[in-house]
């Protein structure tokens, strides 16, 4: 009599891995640290190891600057056109298209009117997001309306630049002149005697440095920020010497006289207010 027996399988089953959600973690762009997104933001995007300053949108600068709900906005209808018929890979009226639609933003600046600890103040933030929040000719006309806005209500200005594109090459000499316009803009300011405080971020470069966001009455800066007119690269490649360590950094700025402050991202607000008391 034959017993048949059945065979028995053993099979391994392996643990699933836990799958971690997309868009948890950042990584620190200098230090190469991941960081949880929560922690990050409760500590107003700086990296807690090395103090790395995470660009801020347009948006995130008024929340931290400004009085809750007292940002009123100006000139929110104004749009770039395309005076060249700029031709490239993309035109230029596609690229403008592409950055709205990525960015909700109309252009690479906001102004308005706030109150930073209850003093009135006209302001101005450029964000990098939009064309690396190069100036065109909206953006110069922004900034010059809010630099006259300033004047004719005879309260403080403060304007924020993050903008690393300089003059926006789309539109050629017509952006160039933005420097010169918002330049006089604030000459007109300080005949009178109204305060401007400029803060740069990273990055201030190009067109953005060498007119308005360098003409400020104090000149503030986040730690790192990279300020200057040429990037690095390219003046080590025209000059063909060895830069001195961290040149062009907030630091290296203030120690060479380019600018007033450098100030920690939590302390910002703080100093500014500060600042608008003695001024005024």
């Amino acid at each position: 009599m034959r017993i048949f027996r059945k065979r028995l399988r053993y099979t391994t089953v392996k643990p699933k891995k836990k799958e971690i959600p997309d868009g948890l973690w950042s990584k620190c762009p200098r230090c190469n640290q991941f960081i949880f997104k929560k922690i990050l933001e409760e500590n107003l995007k700086v990296c807690p190891k090395c103090n790395y300053h995470f660009p801020l949108t347009c948006w995130e600068r008024i929340a931290l600057l400004t009085d809750e709900e007292s940002f009123k906005e100006f000139y929110s209808n104004l749009q770039s056109l395309d005076p060249l018929g700029f031709v490239g890979p993309k035109s230029y009226q596609e690229k403008l298209n592409e950055e709205m639609e990525r960015t909700s933003l109309k252009e690479a600046t906001v102004v308005g009117e706030a109150k930073i600890k209850k003093v009135k103040v006209a302001f101005g933030v450029t964000d990098s997001r939009f064309i690396m929040g190069s100036m065109g000719s909206v953006v110069g006309e922004k900034i010059t309306r809010i630099i006259e806005y300033a004047l004719e209500k005879n309260i403080p200005l403060v304007i924020v630049s993050g903008s690393g594109g300089g003059a926006r090459m789309y539109e050629g000499m017509l952006s160039l002149m933005q420097m010169a316009k918002t330049s006089g803009a604030l000459a007109r300011l300080n005949e009178k005697g109204v305060p401007y405080i400029s803060v740069l971020t990273h990055p201030t470069m190009a067109g953005v440095m060498a007119s308005f966001a360098g003409l400020g009455d104090i000149i503030i800066a986040e730690p790192g920020a990279l300020i200057g007119f040429t990037g690095p690269r390219v003046i080590k490649q025209t000059i063909k010497q060895e830069l001195p360590p961290g040149f062009q950094t907030a630091e290296f700025s203030l120690a060479h006289g380019l600018i007033d402050m450098v100030v920690h991202r939590k302390e910002l607000k703080e100093t500014i207010s500060k600042l608008l008391f003695y001024l005024s």
